[in-house]
C-alpha cells in the first residue's frame, strides 16, 4: 500500500512539476529585486498576502517570511512567490506592531543564491476593508468597457459595481463614500438622461443636480461629515494635444464654478464668490467638522496656447452647516505661482492635514509626469514634500482612510502611463512610510493589466448595489 501512494505522489510531482530544494547555498548582499516593491513597506495587518516575482530569471524560488518562530513558505518553480492566505493570515497577525523578515534563495543557472532578507513593518492599524476605483483604459479620444470596480483588500475578490452595459456605454464619475459611512455613497452618469446616483442603504435615486445656468452637471464632488451636503463643481472641459513630445494630453476648463447641493430640501446653494464668471473654481471639499469648504481657483482664461501658465491657487470659504449658508469672504491657503498649481484637495478625518496634488500648471495632473503630492498641516502651515512617496512619474487621485492612519492613491510610477492604486501609513504625528501597491493573486498581474485604477475610494463594508440596480435608477431596461 505505501509503495501504491509514493508512486502517486512521485507522478504527482512531475505533473504539477515539484520544486527542487536549496542546496549549497551561495549569500549575496545584494537585496532582491522583487516586483512589486514590497522592501522595507509598512502593510496593515488585514491586507492580502504580499505575493512578488523576482525579476531576475531564475529556474525556482525559495521564500520565507517569518514573525518569531512563526515561518511560512512559498517554494515553487519558476521566478513567483506565492503565499496560502491563511497563512499569511496568521503570519501577520503575529507581527502585528513588529517586523515580517523575508529571505528570498533563487536557483538561478544550476545555483541556489540567498539575497540578503528584508522587513516588512506591519502596522496595529487596520485598512479600510474595501476599495472602489474606476477600471479605465488611459486613451485620450474615445472610452470603451468603463466599469466601477469593487476590490476587498483583505484577499483577492472583486466584482463590478457598475459598468458601461448598465448605463447605456456613458460615462461614469468614480464612486465616492461620505465620510465614515458605508451605507452613502454616489457617482455621476454623464450624458443625456444621466444624473447623480445617490446610494442610500442601497437604494438607488438619480438626482438631477444640474439647473439650466450649469454648464454641467457634477464633476468633482464630495459629502460633508453629515451626509445631508455634496458639494461640487460644475466645468466646461475641453481636451487638447500637445506638440511636445514630452506631453501627450492636456484638459482643461473654460468654466467651472462650485455649488453646494442639499439632500434634505433637495436644492442648490450658491454663492457668488464660488461662481466668478472671471475665474475657474474647482476640486472642492469640506473640512472635517464641515464648518469650511476648500477648493482650487486660477483666474479665467480659454486659450490653449497660455495653459502652462494657468496656476490654481487652494482657497477656503466658511460654510455654516446648520443654516447652510456660505462665509462673506475667501482665504488664500497656498497661492498658485510659476511652476507650481494646485489640485484635488483632501482633508484628512481628524482634521489635522490636506493632502494635494501639485504640477506644474493645470488642472489635470493625471498626464503630468512631476505631479506630486503634498501634505499641508492645517495648524502649523507647515507643508511635507512626501519625498519618500513620491515618484518621477504622476502621482494624484488620493484620498483618505475613515481612520486618517492611511491614504490611497494612483501612481503611474512604473510606465508612465498606467496608474495604480498604492498605500501609504500616516503616523499620529503625520511621519509616512514607504508606498505599496495594492497586492494580487498573481504577481505578474501589473505586467500584463491594460487597464488604469482612477480614483481610488476607500470603505468599510461593501457597496450594497448592483449594475442592475443602477440601470433601474436610470430608467434603462435589461
Amino acid at each position: 500500500m505505501m509503495r501504491y501512494l509514493n508512486l502517486i505522489l512521485l507522478l504527482v510531482c512531475l505533473l504539477v512539476g515539484c520544486a527542487p530544494s536549496p542546496v549549497n547555498v551561495q549569500e549575496s548582499d545584494n537585496v532582491p529585486n522583487i516586483y512589486p516593491d514590497y522592501v522595507g513597506v509598512t502593510i496593515p495587518s488585514n491586507i492580502a498576502p504580499l505575493n512578488f516575482l523576482l525579476r531576475d530569471s531564475c529556474e525556482a524560488l525559495y521564500v520565507t517570511a517569518s514573525a518569531g518562530d512563526f515561518e511560512i513558505k512559498s517554494h515553487r518553480k519558476g521566478n513567483e512567490a506565492i503565499f496560502n492566505i491563511k497563512d499569511w493570515k496568521k503570519l501577520t497577525e503575529k507581527a502585528t506592531g513588529k517586523n515580517i523578515s523575508v529571505t528570498v534563495t533563487a536557483l538561478k543557472d544550476g545555483k541556489w543564491i540567498q539575497y540578503r532578507p528584508f522587513d516588512i513593518s506591519v502596522s496595529g492599524d487596520k485598512l479600510d476593508s474595501y476599495l472602489t476605483y474606476r477600471l479605465i483604459e488611459p486613451d485620450y479620444e474615445v472610452f470603451s468597457r468603463l466599469q466601477i470596480m469593487e476590490r476587498n483588500v483583505e484577499n483577492f475578490s472583486e466584482r463590478v459595481v457598475c459598468d458601461y452595459n448598465a448605463v447605456g456605454n456613458r460615462c461614469m464619475n468614480c464612486h465616492t463614500h461620505a465620510p465614515g459611512r458605508d451605507d452613502l455613497s454616489f457617482f455621476y452618469v454623464r450624458g443625456e438622461g444621466g444624473g447623480m446616483i445617490l446610494n442610500e442603504g442601497g437604494k438607488l435615486r438619480k438626482i438631477d443636480a444640474k439647473t439650466p445656468d450649469m454648464v454641467s452637471g457634477p464633476i468633482y464632488a464630495q459629502f460633508d461629515p453629515s451626509g445631508r451636503y455634496i458639494v461640487f463643481s460644475s466645468n466646461a472641459i475641453i481636451p487638447a494635444f500637445h506638440s511636445r513630445p514630452d506631453k501627450r494630453l492636456e484638459v482643461f476648463d473654460t468654466k467651472s464654478d462650485i455649488y453646494v447641493y442639499d439632500l434634505e430640501r433637495g436644492e442648490e446653494l450658491r454663492s457668488p464668490l464660488l461662481a466668478d464668471s472671471t475665474r475657474l473654481e474647482t476640486f472642492p471639499t469640506f473640512s472635517a467638522d464641515g464648518k469650511s469648504i476648500y477648493y482650487c481657483v486660477a483666474e479665467g482664461q480659454a486659450r490653449p496656447s497660455r495653459l502652462d501658465s494657468l496656476f490654481y491657487s487652494l482657497c477656503r470659504i466658511d460654510f455654516d452647516p446648520a443654516q447652510g449658508r456660505f462665509g462673506t469672504a475667501t482665504d488664500t491657503i497656498i497661492s498658485g505661482k510659476w511652476g507650481s498649481s494646485v489640485s484635488h484637495p483632501q482633508v484628512s478625518p481628524d482634521g489635522k492635514r490636506l493632502l494635494y496634488t501639485v504640477s506644474d500648471f493645470g488642472t489635470f495632473p493625471i498626464w503630468h509626469r512631476e505631479a506630486d503630492l503634498r501634505m499641508l498641516d492645517l495648524k502649523s502651515g507647515e507643508i511635507d514634500t512626501l519625498k519618500h512617496v513620491n515618484s518621477p512619474m504622476s502621482d494624484t487621485y488620493h484620498s483618505w482612510s475613515a481612520d486618517g492612519r492611511w491614504f490611497v492613491f494612483a501612481s503611474k510610477r512604473d510606465d508612465g502611463l498606467y496608474g495604480k492604486p498604492y498605500f501609504v501609513h500616516v503616523s499620529e504625528d503625520g511621519q509616512v512610510t514607504k508606498p505599496f501597491v495594492l497586492p494580487q493573486e498573481h504577481p505578474s498581474f501589473y505586467d500584463n493589466t491594460l487597464k488604469s485604477y482612477n480614483v481610488p475610494d476607500l470603505g468599510h463594508a461593501p457597496v450594497s448595489f448592483l449594475p442592475g440596480d443602477v440601470a433601474s435608477a436610470l430608467g434603462i431596461s435589461n
